[in-house]
């Protein structure tokens, strides 16, 4: 069994982040036209933006691509191994193309240039060799290159990759600003993220309407609400004139506190129970606005209205919940 070295397990880690840091330190310090230039060219891009990479920078590649997908840029990974079986058929005319190579000699990738130069596509390397084969056939190159790799051999991609990987977070983050991507936006590309529910997820997308609204009139009698919130299972139920004008409503609470004062239930009516002009939202509202009002007035139900007050539906707290908002 391999004996752990106690005293130097968390000095080597630290040394990891002490020369991937440095790494960092010395690649943004060389930021210069060559960015701004790969900036100007996806922003005029209009098609989509390709990343293309061997091994470790095809990982980061992946990651890169996924980042431009997800902040309003489209893009894909091309595995260059699969490109020159056939794939290469997923680039067209308007695209731009990312190649990630350290060394900048990765013969697969190299194979693939030949058809980019062909179909006229701009060209961006992210090299740590500037005098590599790719950078020589760039539009852009920019400058990942680091003094040494983290790995104790100064062979394992480390600090290289990481670089590379924070380069593309660069170009994605400056392009999300450039294009003005807002919240909103985040949130259509991610509409199962807790923000895309929140920014996009509407009453009407939660509300129970139909059938499974409870409702009931001013002169019905306190057993048949009592009945009509039971079959409904939302322990309340509005009530409505014969228009379908919400009136009021009646909640567990309400059925509550008549029960402790009352001692003879049989003769009561909705009238003499209700709650009238309850909180009430639209349709069209934000669910999350639905449970800040829910919030704020420590209530668990909200009837949903028409401009005019008829009822549409009932949005519930433990629907919300369920949501993720």
């Amino acid at each position: 069994m391999t004996m752990l070295i106690q005293n130097s397990i968390l000095q080597d880690a630290s040394q990891v982040f002490l020369d991937e840091i440095e790494a960092l330190r010395q690649v943004q310090a060389r930021l210069d036209f060559q960015f701004e230039k790969a900036i100007a060219l996806l922003l005029n891009c209009r098609g989509r933006v390709i990343v293309s990479g061997m091994g470790k920078s095809g990982l980061i590649g992946r990651k890169i691509a996924a980042t431009f997908s997800s902040t309003g840029t489209p893009a894909f990974f091309l595995h260059p191994g699969e490109g020159v079986h056939g794939d290469l058929g997923m680039m067209a005319p308007g695209d731009i193309v990312i190649a990630l190579s350290n060394s900048g000699e990765t013969p697969e990738l190299l194979q693939v240039l030949p058809v980019i130069r062909h179909l006229n596509l701009p060209l961006i390397g992210m090299t740590g060799n500037l005098k590599s084969s790719l950078a020589k056939r760039c539009d852009v190159v920019l400058d990942t290159s680091v003094s040494q790799e983290a790995c104790p051999l100064n062979l394992a991609p480390t600090s290289s990759t990481t670089t590379t990987l924070v380069m593309g977070d660069a170009l994605a983050v400056v392009l999300m600003s450039q294009k003005g991507f807002s919240e909103t936006d985040f949130a259509i590309y991610h509409p199962a993220g807790s923000l895309g529910k929140r920014l996009l997820l509407t009453v009407e997308d939660v509300m129970h309407q139909g059938q499974d609204l409870p409702k009931v009139m001013l002169e019905t009698s306190f057993k048949s609400a009592l009945l009509e919130m039971t079959s409904k299972k939302l322990g309340m139920t509005l009530v409505v004139d014969n228009t379908g004008k919400t009136l009021g409503i009646v909640t567990d609470g309400d059925i509550r506190r008549v029960l402790t004062r009352e001692q003879d239930i049989q003769h009561l009516k909705v009238q003499d129970i209700y709650t009238s002009n309850p909180k009430s939202i639209s349709k069209t509202a934000l669910a999350a606005e639905a449970l800040a009002l829910m919030e704020q007035h420590q209530i668990t139900v909200l009837p949903v209205n028409t401009t005019n007050g008829h009822s549409e539906g009932i949005v519930h707290l433990h629907d919300l919940l369920k949501t993720g908002i």
